[in-house]
């Protein structure tokens, strides 16, 4: 799967920062940190590649969480300007920690972007924090240890995570404020599309007042669209900006630092978001280089509330249009949940209904008009099966076509790192006869005497 990719002759408002970010974009994989392919990696991955940056870097140890583990500062450069970006305050957030350690091996290169290196080096001081919430991220949680939320903890500081933000952003006076976040899969823009990116420059206050300060941060934020959206047409909106003034993002630009919030969702089977990882690698390194330009300032405030918003619909995994089924004529949506393995690095996925009945104002990541299909349920096979081996046995694409979806496996079979593309079961299932709520049923679609489709564990598979 990629991005769509545009030719360099993409008109941008600012072209030279265009044909830099086609550069960083299409390079991106000579940059990417290979150790790390997952959402699921641990607190000490990341700390090991730390623990290998070069001289041009400062690492110090600037908090501890409340299980005792290091919450780390990193730094790079010597300019003016401090610039402060923080990941992980949500244990299970950690797109932007992956693209963070892309930069870091992208600072330490030696190639056709060294003048730009030497302009950011020379021109802001570049801190982040990659995990501000080690502990959440070690059992893959949003929350920490005490089951707080650290992006509420702003005012009452009761988390030694959020005292170490705060504590940080007040040392350095930071003039800049990344707040690097992950959005639900299902978030859009305008009800229309997935919102792959969203961002915000967020309020300080309920009259949502625009300073000097939000409004740089309102500035750099447009140019951050414009430079991205070529990729994800559609695909970027602003987070709702009602003022929380529980959040770190809102008071950390009352605090008097220019904020914008980042919030990677969804892209289609990009379920591992190592797509939305390269967007958000070029996003940093554009913030970085426009502040260090100044190029932001060439955009109109005004021009910030063109970008479209966050809508209130969600995106669907699957919708099933038009299906003819138990007499009644429904549209069927699918989605997904995860479910962790006991350390956390590595979960199966199970679809479920959310929703049934007349669809035709929701949209999806996938999609299926069944109006000329035959609708039928998926078979057991009748057979169970001792073991995986005896499953491997089998030909499961022709099974497929015999209309064979779900299998019984007694022993040995592991969701976690099997992945098979039928629906593999420990005892026999429920049926698949009927559509309901919560239910997981495996769906045929037949045209002209074949099975064309196949629903199982909520994917759409073309056979």
């Amino acid at each position: 799967m990629k991005l769509l990719q545009f030719s360099l002759a993409f008109f941008m408002a600012l072209p030279g920062m265009g044909q830099l970010n086609t550069e960083l974009f299409n390079d991106y994989e000579d940059y990417s940190e290979k150790s790390i392919t997952t959402r699921r990696f641990k607190y000490e991955d990341i700390m090991s590649l730390i623990d290998k940056l070069g001289n041009d870097f400062k690492v110090k140890q600037v908090g501890t969480s409340v299980e005792g583990r290091a919450i780390k500062l990193i730094t790079y450069g010597n300019g003016p300007v401090n610039v402060l970006m923080w990941s992980q305050m949500h244990g299970d957030e950690t797109t932007a920690t992956r693209a963070i350690m892309d930069v870091f091996l992208w600072l330490q290169a030696d190639d056709q972007f060294n003048d730009i290196r030497d302009k950011i080096k020379s021109s802001i001081t570049w801190h982040f924090i990659p995990m501000l919430n080690p502990d959440g991220a070690s059992r893959f949680t949003r929350r920490n240890h005490f089951g707080i939320d650290i992006n509420r903890d702003a005012l009452r500081l009761q988390t030694p995570e959020g005292r170490t933000l705060k504590r940080v952003r007040d040392s350095l006076q930071a003039d800049w404020g990344f707040n690097l976040h992950d959005q639900g899969r299902g978030t859009s823009v305008e009800d229309k599309k997935p919102a792959t990116i969203s961002l915000l420059a967020p309020a300080f206050d309920v009259s949502k007042s625009i300073n000097e300060k939000r409004g740089d941060a309102m500035q750099l934020t447009k140019l951050m669209f414009d430079q991205i959206t070529q990729y994800i047409p559609g695909q970027m909106a602003i987070y709702d900006d009602t003022f929380e003034p529980r959040a770190f993002g809102d008071n950390i630009q009352k605090w008097g630092t220019r904020t914008i919030l980042i919030e990677s969702g969804g892209y289609e089977d990009d379920y591992e978001k190592q797509e939305i990882r390269r967007l958000n690698f070029v996003l940093l390194i554009t913030a970085a280089n426009a502040i260090a330009n100044n190029n932001y300032e060439k955009i109109p405030v005004t021009d910030y509330n063109k970008i479209p918003s966050n809508g209130d619909g969600r995106i669907r995994e699957l919708i099933l249009r038009n299906v003819q089924y138990e007499g009644l004529l429904r549209d069927v949506a699918f989605d997904r949940s995860e479910v962790d393995s006991e350390d956390f690095r590595n979960y199966y996925a199970q679809g479920f209904v959310t929703d049934l009945g007349d669809l035709s104002t929701s949209q999806s990541f996938f999609t299926l008009d069944a109006k000329d299909y035959e609708v039928l349920p998926g078979k057991v096979y009748e057979k169970e099966l001792a073991d995986v081996n005896a499953l491997n046995a089998l030909d499961l694409e022709q099974s497929l076509k015999e209309g064979y979806t779900d299998f019984v496996v007694l022993t040995g079979y592991d969701p976690f790192t099997m992945k098979q593309r039928v629906h593999v079961h420990s005892k026999k299932p429920a049926t698949n006869e009927t559509l309901r709520m919560g239910g997981n049923p495996s769906l045929l679609f037949k045209r002209n005497g074949e099975i064309a489709y196949a629903v199982i564990n909520g994917c759409l598979i073309k056979l």
